[in-house]
């Protein structure tokens, strides 16, 4: 994986290349290039995964020069085809291979494509930038015009790095940061003027046209015609083949492993290929001091992680790594996570799987872990809740007038809050069609899928990415390969709750992959702490910011609610399953250090 950017129009002086370039240094620690020519700038920073030195970026190929992020899994099958076409290859990266691929079928390349990507190709003969973001929306890809320029990067600070862009926020963001954060709407970058490119969709950029952006991607609403039998079947052939195809690398690769259904799949389908060719695998794992001691069970978290841990890599024979996350780190963590992410995220969440990463990388480069499951098949209360199905709105923030209490009373009558949620979710759920479906239920599901494939997931997904990229650990996501999430989307829910179980199709379909009791077992988010230190410790960090009383996030928040968030505890969850009380607190820290940080001013 890798840190791209560019620009068509003026380019600065080489010393904003380099500015620009050095944002992304995290990214991408082991390379770095430039390519500069008649008004285009590319660069790259390279986490060298595949091909160490010859995947080496930008990279030019007769007209045409990319700079890419991602990793393609089906490099083989492409290469080959490309290779019956008389093309021939200088390198085994699938770098050449995408070029190539771009070279030999236009923007007709991404159908062929199954990867995680974000990627950009200058065309000299055309003058034109062709750009596109994987189906799934793994990778980033954010970009912005100004002055007739037109500027691209995986992260946000890297576009803030360039002296014309600035980070101003006006009521649509503050909208974004209230009333749906850590979420945010497909293609929007918050701050004014920055967008990104949805998952599944590309776009080129020239001068003479201008900016042009289409949908190359979908889930497509259809019949489901395989039985049961076929269905189990399919499922497990797809997910043993996604995983087995993700583990190419040239460098060292683990597992995530929590002790629950989808991480021990991964594992033990990698550690089984491992030992085919001799090796043994390494798995990781995280819990949090004096957890046991607090750990209280909830219906969202019936049980502790750390007892299946041990049972899974027992089973699998595999050579496991348990990290142990402290609160003082976990609130430290709550700052850097901000700079990953640029902008408030998960609050502990993000900060914990932050700490997480950069423990793995002292073991591996690259890992493979269990998100995206939970959306695609099913796994999250709300699926199978009867009572949050019924309910309109977004099913893991059903808090917008709570969320709306927090804004001033002036931004209060700017912004028409429930007007504004229920709009974004109402765009989403009528992308679904009746094609294919049996009944009431099947199409709430699949509207269901859809609210959580467009919002949920690539929450958790920027998550991953920018948690992870900003040590330089490189992490795949197995369950994203889009022939699982275009199969399972038809899927009627009659079959996905196989047994009355979450996810029952999946452990129908991993019988004798993992051991029965973790296939069985019910489901458990990810681990958080319970230490009631934390609490404390972001309630006297807030403390500090209201008593200092210059935070520029006073302009549209209301100190008096911030107040009174210090002295209740609600059971409604400001976002999903893990943001209570202290998340919440935490997350409006977050909100304080991100405006200070990016000087981030109110247009």
């Amino acid at each position: 994986m890798c840190g791209i950017a560019g620009m068509i129009g003026e380019i600065p002086s080489r010393k904003v290349l380099e500015q620009m370039q050095n944002t992304m240094r995290r990214r991408g620690p082991d390379q770095k290039g430039v390519w500069v020519k008649h008004g285009t700038a590319l660069l790259h920073n390279r986490l060298a995964v595949i091909d160490i030195e010859g995947g080496r970026q930008p990279m030019q190929r007769e007209h045409a020069v990319i700079v890419y992020n991602g990793e393609l899994y089906n490099t083989a099958e492409v290469r080959t085809d490309l290779a019956k076409q008389g093309y021939v290859f200088s390198t085994h990266s699938d770098t050449e291979v995408v070029l190539t691929a771009y070279l030999a079928w236009g923007e007709a390349c991404l159908e062929r494509l199954n990867g995680i990507y974000a990627f950009a190709v200058w065309d000299m003969q055309k003058q034109e930038l062709f750009f596109a973001r994987d189906r799934i929306g793994v990778k980033p890809f954010f970009f912005t015009e100004k002055n007739g320029t037109f500027l691209f990067a995986s992260e946000i600070k890297t576009l803030l790095a360039h002296p014309d862009i600035s980070a101003e926020i006006d009521g649509n963001g503050i909208s974004e940061l209230v009333l749906l954060g850590p979420g945010r709407t497909p293609g929007c970058g918050v701050l004014r003027g920055m967008r990104e490119v949805p998952a599944g969709w590309c776009g080129t950029y020239s001068h003479r046209t201008g900016l042009r952006l289409r949908q190359y991607w979908h889930l497509e609403d259809k019949e489901h015609t395989d039985s049961q039998q076929e269905t189990i079947e399919t499922v497990r052939r797809l997910v043993i083949d996604a995983i087995e195809r993700q583990l190419v690398s040239d460098v060292p690769l683990c597992t995530f492993l929590s002790g629950g259904l989808d991480s021990s799949i991964i594992s033990a389908v990698a550690a089984q290929q491992y030992a085919r060719e001799g090796k043994q695998l390494e798995t990781v794992s995280v819990t949090y001091r004096d957890n046991a001691k607090y750990f209280q069970a909830s219906h969202f978290q019936p049980n502790s992680d750390d007892s299946y841990i041990g049972k899974m890599n027992d089973a699998i024979g595999a050579n496991n790594h348990l990290i142990v996350i402290d609160t003082p780190q976990l609130v430290r963590a709550l700052f850097e996570a901000v700079e990953a992410r640029d902008l408030p995220g998960m609050a502990d969440v993000d900060a914990s799987l932050l700490l997480f990463c950069r423990e793995i990388k002292k073991i591996g480069t690259v890992a493979l872990s269990g998100e995206c499951a939970d959306e695609i098949f099913g796994g999250y209360p709300w699926y199978r809740d009867a009572d949050i199905r019924r309910k309109a709105g977004f099913p893991w923030a059903q808090s917008t007038q709570y969320r709306a209490s927090f804004l001033t009373q002036e931004w209060q009558q700017q912004i028409d809050a429930e007007a504004f949620v229920d709009q974004k979710y109402r765009e989403t759920i009528t992308q679904v069609l009746p094609n294919g479906v049996r009944g009431k239920d099947d199409r709430r599901i699949r509207e269901m899928t859809r609210l959580n494939f467009a919002w949920f997931m690539q929450t958790l997904l920027v998550r991953k990415d920018s948690m992870s990229m900003f040590s330089g650990l490189e992490v795949r996501v197995p369950f994203c390969d889009h022939r699982i999430a275009e199969y399972l989307y038809n899927v009627p829910w009659s079959m996905k709750d196989l047994q009355g179980r979450e996810k029952g199709l999946l452990r129908e379909a991993v019988k004798g992959i993992v051991p029965e009791e973790i296939r069985v077992r019910k489901k458990s988010p990810y681990p958080k702490t319970h230490n009631p230190a934390y609490m404390r410790a972001v309630s006297n960090l807030l403390r500090q910011v209201l008593d200092e009383g210059t935070s520029p996030m006073f302009d549209f928040i209301r100190r008096d609610a911030l107040e009174q968030l210090l002295t209740e505890t609600r059971a409604q969850p400001w976002y999903g399953q893990l943001m209570q009380t202290p998340q919440t607190i935490a997350y409006f820290l977050q909100l304080h250090h991100w405006m200070r940080l990016y000087h981030v001013t109110i247009g």
